[in-house]
C-alpha cells in the first residue's frame, strides 16, 4: 500500500516587495511622508509556482544556492508564512527548526524557553516538564539551563532548539541547516537522532548545503533555482546533477 501524502504544495508562489532605495532612519521616513514622496518598490518572486508532494515517512532534502528560496519554502510548509498564490496542505504535527533562536526569548532562561517553545508547539506545561530532563541532557546545557538565553552562544541556542524540536516526537520534522552548527560530537548526536526518526517513520524535510549529509539522511532531493524546481528525484541523481551544474562556478573561484 502506498504511503499517504502528508505535505502537498500546488502552484505555490511567494512575492516580496523590495525597496529600490534604502530608508535608514525614522527621520528619513518622516521627511518623505512630509514631502509626499514614497519610496519605490520592486517585486521579487521568492517562489514561482512550486508544486510537489512528500509522503509519510519520506526524507526529502532541499538544496540550492543562497537566495534560491529554500528557507521561504520551509516557512510556507511550517505555516509561518502564507503564500501569495497557491495551496499548501500539511497533515500531522509539525516541529520546525528553521531559524536560529526562533520561538525563544533572549531575556528568559534556557529552562523558561523550553516551556515557551513547547507551548508554541502545542504542548502543556505538564507535558514539557516531563520532557525537560531529557531535553537538557541531550543539549548538554546542564550548567547553563538557568542562565538567560542572551548569554548563550549561537551553538548553545541551536543545541537547545534542536533538543526541544526533536524531543516532542513530531510527525513531520522540518530542519534548516542546523546540523552544521556545533562541535563534531554534537553533530553526530543530531545525525543519530535524525536516523532514529527515519526508522520510526517520521517525515523529514531537510535543507542543507552539505551534499554528504543530504545523501546520508534523505531519500529524495529537491533542487531549487531562482524560486523554481530545477530537479526533483532520487537523492543520488539530484546530487550528481547539482554538482555538475555548480562545477563551472567553483572552477572560477580564485584559489
Amino acid at each position: 500500500m502506498q504511503a499517504p501524502t502528508v505535505v502537498s504544495l500546488e502552484a505555490i508562489s511567494v512575492r516580496y516587495r523590495v525597496p529600490t532605495e534604502p530608508i535608514n532612519t525614522l527621520k528619513e521616513h518622516v521627511i518623505r511622508l512630509f514631502k509626499g514622496t514614497r519610496p519605490g518598490y520592486r517585486e521579487f518572486l521568492a517562489l514561482d509556482e512550486v508544486s510537489f508532494g512528500v509522503t509519510q515517512g519520506e526524507s526529502l532534502g532541499i538544496i540550492g544556492r543562497n537566495g534560491a528560496g529554500k528557507s521561504t519554502l520551509l516557512k510556507v510548509i511550517s505555516g509561518i508564512m502564507r503564500p501569495t498564490l497557491g495551496r499548501v496542505q500539511v497533515l500531522g504535527h509539525v516541529a520546525p527548526l528553521i531559524e536560529l533562536g526562533a520561538g525563544f526569548h533572549p531575556e528568559l532562561t534556557g529552562r523558561e524557553n523550553v516551556f515557551l517553545n513547547g507551548a508554541i508547539l502545542g504542548f502543556s506545561r505538564a507535558e514539557m516538564a516531563a520532557k525537560l530532563d531529557g531535553i537538557v541532557a541531550f543539549s548538554e546545557l546542564e550548567d547553563f539551563i538557568d542562565a538567560p538565553l542572551r548569554t548563550y552562544s549561537s551553538g548553545m541556542k541551536v543545541r537547545l532548539g534542536f533538543a526541544v524540536a526533536t524531543d516532542i516526537d513530531p510527525e513531520i520534522l522540518i530542519i534548516d541547516e542546523v546540523l552544521s552548527v556545533g562541535d563534531e560530537a554534537f553533530q553526530e548526536k543530531c545525525r543519530q537522532r535524525m536516523q532514529q526518526f527515519r526508522t520510526k517513520g517520521t517525515t523529514i524535510l531537510f535543507v542543507t548545503h552539505s551534499l554528504d549529509k543530504l545523501t546520508e539522511i534523505c531519500d529524495r532531493a529537491l533542487w531549487l533555482e531562482h524560486g523554481q524546481i530545477r530537479f526533483l528525484g532520487e537523492v543520488g541523481e539530484a546530487v550528481d546533477a547539482y554538482r555538475q551544474a555548480m562545477a563551472p562556478a567553483r572552477a572560477q573561484k580564485p584559489s
